[in-house]
């Protein structure tokens, strides 16, 4: 990747040497001093016995008090260092990296099967859009050889799961940049297909990478979309063409992409096409609507 995502700093507490071990040798022959016949005394004050110093014993008192404070302070260091559960952290922007006078970005929406990368395909051959699909750039992402993220993101995939939203908002605004860069004017026109897949994508992009022009979302029953998709893993050799991943990405779009869809209706920003023509007519009916939004000479 052009950018790398930053990674959190562990910290590591540093103590001191053991500390030292003191002993006093006792004479084999010398009484014992827990055994003497001498009579006690109950005097409160220390008794000035030759060759016995009461103050020797505030060493060891220093130190038992010395290595209880430290202890307690590395405990206390521990608790603080407790890890995250925030696994990935986007750098904070206050302005997106694009800006929309220079670069159009349309999110294409859909459920899987519903014929996005069809009619994608025919946007860049007739109006030279870039098109970035953010599940190709996920799976390109997962067999890059030393990705961090490769791991995460196949098991992700393979269990219809969104992604989080930090490797995908990257690797959109990677490959952008890549193309914004090599024209001359800083422009570009992009087909962001299958993305935002959910609030806080659409949102994270729109603030830190560049506000888009509208949804383009195609319109497909559940059960056309299944056959399809059904009939295309015969050949397409990927994980999740298969009846169960099928069954959860349809769950996945329902609960987490129509409300994205509903979102920018809101807002007067979705081109809803009928997805279940023909590819011929529904890249008819595409063209039509984006030509009453962007003009004929997008």
């Amino acid at each position: 990747m052009a950018t790398t995502l930053p990674r959190f700093l562990s910290r590591r507490l540093c103590h001191s040497s053991p500390l030292p071990r003191f002993s006093q040798s006792i004479p084999r022959n010398s009484p014992s001093p827990f055994h003497s016949s001498a009579r006690r005394s109950y005097s409160s004050g220390f008794k000035d016995t030759p060759g016995r110093s009461p103050f020797k014993i505030w060493p060891f008192v220093a130190i038992t008090l010395a290595g209880s404070g430290a202890y307690a302070l590395m405990v206390k260091s521990r608790a603080d260092m407790a890890p995250t559960t925030e696994q990935i952290a986007a750098p904070k922007k206050e302005t997106p990296t694009f800006s929309p006078t220079k670069v159009t970005v349309l999110f294409v929406l859909g459920g899987p099967g519903a014929g996005k990368g069809t009619q994608c395909a025919n946007l860049v051959r007739d109006y030279h859009f870039t098109h970035l699909s953010a599940g190709d750039l996920l799976r390109a992402e997962q067999e890059r050889p030393g990705s961090e993220f490769g791991d995460l993101i196949k098991s992700y995939i393979k269990d219809g799961k969104i992604v989080p939203m930090e490797v995908t908002v990257q690797l959109l605004e990677n490959a952008m940049n890549d193309v914004v860069t090599k024209d001359k004017d800083g422009k570009g026109k992009f087909l962001i297909d299958g993305f935002p897949r959910k609030m806080d994508q659409a949102l994270k992009f729109e603030e830190t990478v560049c506000p888009s022009k509208f949804v383009l979302f195609f319109d497909c029953p559940e059960e056309e979309m299944q056959k399809r998709l059904l009939e295309r893993g015969k050949t397409s050799g990927r994980s999740d063409d298969n009846a169960e991943s099928i069954k959860k990405r349809f769950k996945t779009f329902v609960e987490t992409s129509m409300p994205v869809v509903e979102y920018f209706r809101k807002k007067n920003k979705v081109v809803q096409i009928v997805a279940t023509k023909t590819p011929d007519e529904v890249y008819k009916e595409t063209r039509e609507k984006l030509e009453q939004r962007l003009g004929k000479n997008f």
